[in-house]
């Protein structure tokens, strides 16, 4: 069974890989395709930049495809940044250095955040979404060097520690794309036709 998954970030293709070991599955990425590019994130919510992608991937190529939007809303900034959490700044560290500079002599007990990631699903058969959220806090400073993106600022007080402070087998037990992937990874097992209907058999 062959599954192409709309995007070429390496960490992010290898914690969705590693969170679908269970499943008797080939995962392909855009690395696989080339000349496919992925259509520019103007949706207004997770939902809809996650079917953007996963609709023109599938549309390209006829394999079942999958896909994710994922961003981090804080509180003390009305739920900034949002979707547009990965246009936040030009880099991870970038990024990472402006949210914490907007949170310079904001106390802990006013840093809460949530991580949220959509998964879409599409095949020949129709569409499915999956919705994942973690809760947490913005640390004052970056904790740890594992991960990528914002995962060295975001604390999760029940183990107490960064996602950048975190193995990665741990941090995929965890995460708000873990949640998202399980729930696909479930419904998934129940549907597996709708992966055995691809006919693709390239790389």
């Amino acid at each position: 069974m062959t599954l192409l998954c709309a995007t070429n970030n390496a960490h992010k293709l290898k914690e969705i890989r590693d969170i679908l070991s269970s499943l008797p599955i080939k995962i392909l990425s855009l690395n696989d395709f080339p000349r496919l590019f992925l259509p520019a994130e103007c949706g207004s919510s997770y939902e809809e930049n996650a079917l953007f992608k996963v609709r023109q991937v599938f549309y390209f190529t006829g394999i079942p495809a999958l896909s994710d939007d994922t961003g981090l809303e804080v509180e003390a900034l009305g739920g900034r940044p949002g979707i547009f959490s990965s246009r936040y700044a030009e880099s991870d560290e970038e990024r990472r250095k402006k949210l914490l500079g907007e949170l310079h002599g904001i106390p802990w007990e006013k840093r809460r955040a949530k991580f949220v990631c959509v998964v879409a699903f599409k095949s020949g058969k129709g569409e499915h979404l999956f919705r994942g959220e973690v809760q947490g806090f913005i640390a004052f400073e970056e904790r740890g060097t594992n991960g990528f993106g914002y995962d060295p600022i975001f604390f999760l007080p029940e183990v107490g520690r960064t996602y950048g402070e975190m193995p990665e087998d741990e941090k995929n037990r965890l995460s708000h794309r873990f949640r998202a992937l399980s729930q696909f990874c479930d419904w998934l097992k129940k549907n597996q036709d709708l992966l055995l209907s691809s006919s693709f058999s390239g790389p």
